[in-house]
């Protein structure tokens, strides 16, 4: 990477966060530290007195790091099939997109890492044992450490079997997609548009912007704003980003487009070589599926997945549809309008889309909704929260729930045979959001009839 990209220590951190949630970066610096307390245990020997050097035997030492090594190995291959398994059940019985939370999951990496790491540390002990680097009459300093090892395999499985008891429960699962989801809200709201001006649509873009295509197909799952203006200011350049954090690009759609500036393909300064066109890609990653970081929508597609998998013939949970309706409203009950809170940008050269309330409320509801529309308790829940966020404080999130209440009443009045259920709905929906659904299907009506005419 050149060095402008990481010219900024949000960046810095931002690409240290995400190599910190991969099991195999903490696995490498718990094996690290392994080692180095290895290294430690000589220099700290030579300053013992030989006396107390002498109360430990190498004997006693040998025993320790033969139950760690053989106890670990072990150890680590179960926590392993746990964590395989987990994920195995809880795509098939909630979704597949949870797999990133479970791979992620803090508490099972650190406990997979404190295994390995000891494991190596039994290892490299017996090696170093083995060749005479650790006299028996010198091994106070090793006993210790490994005494101390084996306080944090002890800790670590304790923590371990805890956290197993509650590990890819539906409770659970719930609660870390609404977590995450609450807090990718809170951090967009706390820089809305990501700290770049408000881009209200594609025809905003100035006419003589320039495309940046993308090469590949995919998501676009991250962002780098912060260098990234840092960038686009050092070459007097704006740019627009139709396509947040969360959005599908197809081959060859624009990925960005660049105002001012000279040739789009041709080098940069010396410092940075990279054409504007590398730079932007560099910036802004696309992959093949979906992440939580920067995407809030995705957090809500997700818990309406599991929702609407509870709904499912094979379950037939609607109590899980009814805990995650409520999950999602609370989840919506933080929202501020984007736009109108990114007055002030940070970064000044950046252009991004607002977030739309209504995709906010059709990402959580639209699958539930759907599926569960011949479900009474599941439409009077529905209906009943749709009420309560058409008292938000935000204009625009209030009107999406009145549209979307009124688009699933109607929904569920037509796939409902059961006539008093009919009438339940019907009470707890009120008279405005019945009065609300008449008018669409009425506009919905005329509109086809008029398409009908003019074809």
């Amino acid at each position: 990477m050149k060095k402008s990209f990481f010219a900024l220590p949000e960046t810095l951190l931002r690409k240290a966060l995400d190599y910190w949630r991969t099991l195999w970066v903490r696995v490498l610096l718990v094996g690290s530290f392994a080692l180095l307390a290895i290294a430690l245990t000589q220099p700290i020997e030579a300053i013992i007195p030989e006396k107390m050097s002498k109360f430990v035997g190498g004997t006693a030492v040998d025993r320790l790091l033969d139950i760690i090594a053989g106890a670990m190995l072990a150890a680590t291959i179960f926590a392993l099939t746990v964590m395989v398994s987990v994920y195995r059940s809880s795509a098939s019985q909630w979704t597949p997109r949870v797999h990133r939370l479970i791979l992620r999951d803090p508490t099972t990496q650190n406990t997979l890492a404190s295994f390995i790491g000891a494991y190596v540390y039994a290892l490299t002990a017996i090696i170093l044992r083995e060749v005479s680097v650790f006299s028996d009459d010198r091994a106070l300093v090793l006993f210790c450490m490994t005494v101390l090892v084996l306080v944090l395999i002890v800790f670590s499985l304790i923590r371990w079997t805890i956290h197993l008891q509650t590990f890819g429960s539906l409770i659970k699962t719930t609660r870390q997609v609404e977590e995450i989801a609450m807090r990718q809200f809170a951090e967009r709201l706390d820089s809305p548009c990501l700290g770049a001006h408000a881009l209200m649509s594609e025809d905003d873009i100035p006419e003589d912007a320039r495309p940046v295509l993308a090469q590949e197909a995919g998501y676009v799952t991250r962002i780098y704003q912060e260098s990234l203006n840092e960038a686009a200011e050092a070459r007097g350049i704006d740019v627009y980003l139709p396509s947040p954090p969360g959005r599908f690009l197809h081959l060859r759609e624009p990925l960005a487009w660049v105002r001012g500036g000279g040739d789009l393909d041709a080098p940069g300064e010396a410092e940075d070589e990279r054409s504007v066109a590398e730079l932007l890609r560099a910036h802004i990653i696309v992959e093949d599926v979906r992440t939580y970081e920067q995407d809030p929508r995705f957090g809500l597609i997700v818990m309406g997945e599991i929702g609407s998998k509870a709904l499912s013939p094979g379950i037939n949970d609607p109590g899980t549809a009814i805990d995650v309706i409520t999950r999602i409203a609370r989840i919506l009950s933080d929202w501020q309008d984007e736009a109108s809170r990114a007055t002030d940008p940070r970064h000044p050269r950046l252009w991004v889309p607002p977030m739309d309330p209504a995709d906010l409320i059709e990402d959580g509801y639209g699958s539930i909704a759907r599926d569960g529309a011949r479900i009474i308790e599941v439409q009077q829940r529905l209906q009943k929260v749709l009420r309560g966020l058409m008292q938000h404080q935000d204009k625009g999130l209030a009107k999406a729930a009145r549209n979307a209440a009124a688009l699933e009443y109607s929904r569920a009045m037509e796939q409902m045979q059961f006539a008093p259920d009919r009438e339940r709905l019907a009470r707890t929906a009120g008279a405005d959001i019945r009065e609300l659904a008449g008018a669409q299907l009425s506009g919905i009506a005329e509109s086809a009839s008029n398409s009908s005419d003019s074809a």
